[in-house]
């Protein structure tokens, strides 16, 4: 395949196969208003479901971001984890209890959490570093939020409404086993020299990285922002069906606004960032993520001006490729890219994806579903707050501060 569309090629299909991870990952949001009456949940134990996920999901990044550096092998080890997911998936569908969901959630997550740092070290790997910041954005967001925040709501939900949940589960098996499929035919493998070099080179763990003030920074964010995706993906659905008494139709549509807007914003703000610089992007996009839960509290009607907000507020999705693979990647050299990668999302999970949402629905059994709310918006303030000591990366910005530095 000719050298200049490889790596585009490879954005696409790497973007495909993260989209099917969140779709399913999230399918299980999407239906658990169905699946809480029958399997008589509360919403405590719905909260443990993501956090068990998010800790299998946190082992995974960094242990399979540091093989994957370790041994080269990163096409193979992105098919095993596809076809393992899907596996995942489909067994969720015979879940008769509690017990088996947390077992099952925890197997999506040890098969999940190592796909985006490998993916992110392959565009690195591949792509021009003046379009880094746009690539990586496609890879971990467009498909992401065409697949699960946009499709997933309106097709999952349709069909656990018609044919029930447990067949949804059965459907949503599919598309991960395409991509798997898809990954082996056109991923290139590495070259004895460059598995080789790639060898030689891999640094003992966190050599030097955490001396990086972005890279723990950049840790630390995303925590907050995993914090935020996952406490909306659970507990928003629930509090518009329960509180608000949406349809789950008007609630799919609703959920799939976020998506919607969010492809756009795949481009744009990870290409705006590479333009105005990381720093600034990522203050603004953490701001305006917390429309989402005041619309939910505040604004009754029109149903319309909710989609609309709900739709704006989603340009904080933009930040996640730029907290946690784009700036870390311009931070440390590219021996440990996969590993600080896999402490980046690995920590955003255990810590994110694993405490928040079973403090969220400890919090929405004490006080109510709105205190998840609540939760969102504090973590938005928080993410903005430390966004400000962010260091600057984007090569065209410091380009542009060398040249404009008297002579």
């Amino acid at each position: 395949m000719n050298k200049q569309v490889y790596p585009w090629v490879l954005v696409g299909l790497l973007s495909f196969n993260f989209g099917v991870v969140y779709f399913d990952r999230n399918t299980i949001n999407f239906l658990m208003p169905l699946i809480q009456p029958e399997l008589h949940l509360t919403n405590s134990q719905i909260g443990l479901l993501g956090s068990v996920l998010g800790a299998s999901w946190a082992l995974a990044g960094f242990g399979i971001g540091r093989l994957s550096d370790a041994t080269g092998q990163r096409k193979l080890l992105l098919v095993i984890c596809a076809l393992i997911f899907s596996a995942a998936s489909v067994l969720q569908g015979w879940a008769e209890g509690f017990a088996m969901l947390v077992a099952t959630r925890i197997l999506m997550g040890f098969a999940e959490g190592g796909v985006m740092p490998i993916s992110q070290a392959l565009i690195a790997a591949e792509v021009d570093p003046a379009r880094r910041g746009l690539a990586m954005g496609i890879t971990q967001n467009f498909a992401a939020n065409l697949l699960s925040n946009f499709l997933g709501p309106i097709v999952v939900v349709a069909i656990g409404t018609a044919f029930g949940w447990r067949r949804a589960f059965y459907l949503a098996g599919i598309p991960g086993v395409i991509a798997a499929l898809l990954m082996l035919w056109l991923i290139r493998e590495p070259t004895r020299e460059e598995k080789a070099q790639q060898e030689a080179a891999v640094a003992p763990i966190g050599s030097g990285a955490w001396k990086h003030r972005n890279v723990s920074l950049c840790v630390l964010l995303s925590v907050l922002l995993v914090a935020f995706v996952v406490v909306f993906a659970i507990f928003m659905p629930l509090y518009l069906v329960n509180v608000r008494h949406l349809s789950n139709g008007a609630m799919s549509w609703l959920m799939s606004m976020f998506g919607l807007t969010s492809m756009g914003f795949a481009f744009l703000v990870p290409g705006s960032s590479d333009v105005l610089g990381r720093r600034p992007v990522v203050i603004s996009m953490s701001l305006i993520g917390a429309l989402i839960p005041l619309s939910a509290l505040y604004v009754d009607q029109p149903l319309w001006l909710v989609f609309v907000l709900f739709g704006l507020g989603a340009a904080m999705s933009g930040a996640f490729p730029l907290v946690m693979a784009t700036i870390p990647s311009e931070t440390v050299p590219p021996h440990q890219l996969a590993t600080v990668l896999g402490l980046t999302m690995g920590f955003g999970e255990i810590i994110g994806g694993v405490f928040t949402p079973y403090f969220a629905g400890w919090a929405a059994d004490s006080y109510g579903l709105q205190a998840t709310l609540w939760i969102l918006i504090g973590l938005s303030a928080i993410t903005c707050l430390l966004a400000c000591f962010i260091q600057e990366t984007a090569p065209r910005v410091l380009h542009r501060r060398v040249a404009a530095e008297p002579v």
